[in-house]
């Protein structure tokens, strides 16, 4: 052994130097570990709500907008649109929407909050193809019951402008309407009611 004093606050210093390396050392490997458990960016936004400008759709039109990789459909219904919807009940397999594929908020003869806007999944309830929007009367190769609505060309289907579905097509069910509020007369918020 030396004459030499031990330094003990050279020590100490090293110590906690050495520890305060291993400890950060330690974090950086923990760190993309537990973050591989996180949900990536895209998942979060897959499912995350999606807020739409509605103030300059006009009436009789529809906007499509993207929500949990799923076409939206927003449709600005005009009167008669919306004053033609009773007309259709006796040509429906679900008029009164008893199978529940909407809010409660939106269990009514407009399948909507607002009676002129009308948000739904733009997804066939039948194979899972986009129907088309034909908002036009009576169209020849639709039928003299046509008062416009959505007609899926895969396999014939049709739905009202309130998406229900006619008696006699492919298609199950009425067109799903996701949970929706409005932020304000011209935001939509769609993915979240509460």
């Amino acid at each position: 052994m030396s004459d030499q004093q031990v330094d003990n606050s050279k020590r100490r210093f090293l110590v906690i130097a050495t520890s305060a390396a291993g400890a950060g050392a330690a974090l950086g490997v923990a760190t993309p570990f537990v973050a591989s458990f996180l949900p990536s960016e895209r998942a979060k936004a897959a499912g995350a709500p999606v807020e739409v400008d509605i103030s300059k759709l006009e009436a009789g039109q529809k906007i499509n907008v993207e929500w949990r990789g799923k076409p939206v459909w927003v449709v600005k219904r005009t009167p008669e649109m919306v004053a033609g919807l009773p007309k259709l009940d006796s040509k429906l397999a679900d008029p009164k929407s008893d199978v529940d594929h909407q809010p409660e908020y939106c269990k009514n003869g407009n399948r909507s909050i607002k009676p002129e806007i009308w948000v739904a999944v733009g997804v066939c309830t039948h194979l899972g193809c986009s129907p088309t929007f034909r908002p036009d009367l009576a169209p020849a190769d639709l039928g003299a019951d046509w008062l416009g609505g959505f007609y899926c060309p895969c396999h014939g289907s049709k739905f009202d402008l309130a998406g229900r579905v006619y008696s006699g097509v492919p298609a199950p069910t009425n067109l799903v309407i996701p949970p929706h509020k409005y932020l304000s007369d011209a935001r939509l918020l769609i993915g979240e009611d509460k």
